[in-house]
C-alpha cells in the first residue's frame, strides 16, 4: 500500500503526473508569477498548485488568480505564500480567503458572510483583523515546526505537540489535523486518529489527503464499506489520486470486485508507468485477467 506521509520533495513530473498537468501549463504559471520557477516541489507548494488547479477548475482566470495574490500579500504580510498558507476558495466569479473562520475576498479585503453555514443569531462582531493575522500566523509557524521535526526524526511527542500549537491558534488548520491523525494512525491509536481526520474534513472538505487518510483507516479496521466511500471521495476531490486508485483496487480485490478492481488498476497505471507501485500494479492486473480467462473456459 503506497505511504500516507508526503515525500521531502516532488520532481516536476510528479507534479504533472499528480494534477494532470502539462509542462506548458506549469512554466505559464511561472511566467506569470502564480509559482516560482523550480525543478523540486515541497508539500506545501503541491498544496498551493492544487489551490491553482482547483481555482481553474471553477473557470477563474488566470490574470485574476495573480492580482489577488498581488492584494493577498499586500493585505497579509505575513502570508509570503497564499496559496499555500491560506484556504483558498472561489464561487465562480470572486477568489476568497478563510481567516480565522472568517471569508475574506481577496481583492478588497471585504469579509463576506457564508449564510449557508453561519447562525445570524450568534454573529456579534468580527475579530480584529491584526489579531487574527497574528493568531494564522503563529498557526503556519507551529505547523512548519512540526513538519520540521518529523522529517528530522524527532521524538513523535514533539511533532504532535507543535501540531496541536497549530491547531490551537486555528481551530480549521486542516493540514496539522490531518497530520495529528497520521501520528496516531501509525500508533495504532485509531479512535485519535479517526477523530483528526474527521475535525480535517470538517475544517476543509475539499481535502482530498484527508480522505484517503480516514479511507486507510478504515481499510486498516476491515471497515470496507466506509473506506470505499473515502477513498471514491479523494477520487471525486482528485480524480488524478494515484494511491487512491491504488487502495480502491486492492479493497475490490478482498471483496470480491473483480470488475472494479481492474478498472483503478488500470487507471493507476495510467497515472503512474514506472516504479515499485506500478509493478506491483501490473502483477496485481495480469493475475486478475488470467482469472477471469480460467473462470471463463
Amino acid at each position: 500500500m503506497p505511504p500516507n506521509q508526503p515525500k521531502e520533495q516532488y520532481t516536476r513530473a510528479d507534479v504533472r503526473r499528480h494534477f494532470g498537468l502539462s509542462e506548458r501549463q506549469l512554466r505559464s504559471w511561472e511566467r506569470q508569477n502564480l509559482l516560482p520557477p523550480a525543478e523540486t516541489y515541497s508539500f506545501s507548494d503541491l498544496i498551493g498548485i492544487q489551490t491553482i488547479v482547483k481555482l481553474r477548475e471553477k473557470r477563474i482566470r488566470v490574470d485574476q488568480i495573480g492580482r489577488a495574490l498581488v492584494s493577498l500579500r499586500r493585505k497579509l504580510d505575513w502570508a509570503d505564500r497564499p496559496l499555500s498558507e491560506l484556504r483558498v476558495v472561489s464561487d465562480g466569479r470572486k477568489i476568497a480567503v478563510h481567516v480565522a473562520g472568517q471569508k475574506m475576498e481577496a481583492l478588497t479585503g471585504q469579509i463576506l458572510l457564508d449564510f449557508e453555514a453561519s447562525d445570524l443569531r450568534g454573529i456579534t462582531a468580527f475579530p480584529d483583523r491584526k489579531r487574527t493575522e497574528n493568531r494564522l500566523r503563529e498557526a503556519e509557524e507551529w505547523f512548519q515546526k512540526g513538519l520540521e521535526l518529523e522529517e528530522t526524526g524527532a521524538p513523535p511527542e514533539e511533532a504532535l505537540e507543535a501540531y496541536r500549537k497549530a491547531v490551537e491558534f486555528n481551530p480549521g488548520a486542516a493540514g496539522a489535523l490531518v497530520n495529528l491523525g497520521t501520528i496516531y494512525y501509525r500508533r495504532r491509536t485509531f479512535a485519535e486518529a479517526e477523530r483528526y481526520y474527521a475535525l480535517a474534513i470538517e475544517a476543509d472538505p475539499s481535502y482530498a489527503l484527508a480522505e484517503f487518510n480516514i479511507g486507510n483507516l478504515y481499510d486498516e479496521q476491515n471497515r470496507i464499506d466506509e473506506a470505499v466511500r473515502h477513498y471514491a471521495r479523494a477520487l471525486e476531490l482528485n480524480p488524478t489520486y494515484g494511491d487512491a486508485h491504488f487502495n480502491l483496487a486492492l479493497v475490490c480485490e478482498r471483496s470480491g470486485d473483480t470488475l472494479k478492481a481492474v478498472f483503478h488498476w488500470k487507471a493507476y497505471l495510467k497515472l503512474d508507468h514506472s516504479g515499485q507501485w506500478a509493478e506491483i500494479a501490473r502483477r496485481q492486473l495480469d493475475r486478475l485477467r488470467q482469472a477471469t480467462v480460467i473462470q471463463s473456459r
